[in-house]
């Protein structure tokens, strides 16, 4: 008798081997990865899709078992992220409260404003009220995992312990770790969104397609992360997946740009394009810029050799700015700033192309202007890129102008 209490304490009733258990662990980890990128975020958070009713009270019925939370606190929490990203008022941002603070205590901040009441009124509407949220998931929170410690334990004996603690610190980790963290700290950026948002890893594998930060942070309402051919967000091979049985329909995914024949002229019709891609085209922007910093560096290089040190100064300061040059205004410090602007002033051509290209997110940015203006404004900035004898912006207008919808 006590050698089989031994035995079950040891093993469990299921007497798993160690690469069983490694792949339990895995395939409930990731279960939790995918209830929170299609559940909580895309469907919850932004009502990028909707979920058949069974659908979304499995990933509830799951993440009350796994995780614990509470689905209008995160969702809360998130919309906040959004709506304050990068300032004071963001809830996890490295970019105000340090790297390592959002590394090493995301699970924590998450937790103190998960008792802000006044986020959860704010930006936690929508989201689940019924019978069982009410009465079941938001009142016993803690019960649910409680629930997975013993089920664990009784499967696997002691060692069910240990994998609840990995299925407990997974979501903390990844989610409010990395991607909160990384996210806005380290990585490559597809499109000048407008906060510090980072593309972690081309491929969404591990953490359910959330490593395409910067891409959802530019179309945040897209139940489609990867956005470039060699992108992969494993999160939408699941939307399909469910789509293709009928439980699940993308409502919105990110707008692709078509390129046409060139337009004579700006009408409003083109003017609404070229919005609707404005993501795209700033993007093309600052590969334009970056050609015409690459040459304007050869041209100083070039003055060097012909002119000694009168051109040193022009060609230091412009190698300064070749890695800031791309990047918006508003998402760099008062010392990066500094270095842009002097290689600005050291170069008429890159002055002018940073100049228009403010100019030209005037387009969007100013919501107090009529149609008619917009058109107009749009109008007289092609005119002058065209005129302007800047090959980068003579590109800009022609790739502008060949918008379709």
């Amino acid at each position: 008798m006590l050698n089989d209490v031994l035995n079950w304490a040891g093993h469990g009733v299921l007497h798993a081997d160690a690469w069983q258990l490694v792949l339990y662990t895995l395939v409930v980890t990731h279960i939790t990865i995918v209830a929170v990128t299609v559940f909580l975020h895309r469907s919850q958070a932004h009502r990028a899709l909707d979920l058949h009713p069974a659908v979304m009270h499995f990933f509830r019925l799951w993440l009350w078992l796994t995780t614990g939370m509470v689905t209008k606190e995160w969702v809360a929490i998130h919309r906040k992220h959004h709506a304050r990203c990068e300032t004071v008022d963001d809830p996890h941002s490295p970019v105000t409260r340090g790297i390592s603070t959002v590394m090493l205590r995301g699970s924590e901040l998450y937790r103190v404003e998960s008792k802000n009441q006044e986020t959860l009124a704010k930006f936690g509407h929508g989201t689940p009220d019924d019978w069982l949220e009410r009465k079941v998931y938001s009142r016993f929170a803690w019960q649910g995992v409680g629930i997975t410690l013993i089920a664990n334990v009784l499967m696997f004996g002691a060692i069910g312990g240990t994998i609840w603690a990995v299925q407990m610190l997974w979501i903390p980790i990844w989610a409010a770790g990395v991607i909160n963290g990384l996210g806005h700290w380290w990585g490559y950026r597809n499109y000048a969104s407008r906060d510090n948002s980072r593309n972690v890893f081309p491929w969404g594998i591990l953490i359910g397609g959330e490593e395409l930060h910067n891409n959802h942070h530019t179309y945040p309402t897209s139940a489609k992360l990867s956005l470039k051919w060699w992108e992969l967000d494993i999160g939408w091979a699941y939307i399909r997946l469910l789509s293709w049985f009928g439980l699940a329909e993308a409502r919105k995914l990110p707008p692709h740009a078509k390129i046409g024949a060139l337009r004579p002229h700006v009408d409003l019709a083109l003017v609404q394009t070229v919005i609707t891609n404005r993501y795209d085209l700033m993007a093309r922007y600052a590969r334009e810029i970056k050609r015409a910093m690459h040459a304007e560096l050869l041209r100083a290089q070039a003055g060097i050799r012909s002119q000694g040190a009168g051109s040193r100064g022009q060609w230091a300061a412009l190698r300064a700015a070749r890695k800031l040059i791309t990047r918006e205004r508003e998402t760099l410090d008062a010392k990066s700033l500094a270095v842009v602007d002097a290689a600005a002033q050291n170069s008429p051509v890159i002055d002018k192309l940073l100049h228009m290209r403010e100019d030209l997110k005037t387009v969007w940015e100013h919501s107090s202007a009529s149609a008619e203006q917009v058109r107009l404004h749009l109008q007289d900035w092609c005119q002058r890129a065209e005129q302007s004898g800047i090959a980068a912006l003579q590109n800009m207008s022609l790739r502008l102008r060949s918008y379709q919808t």
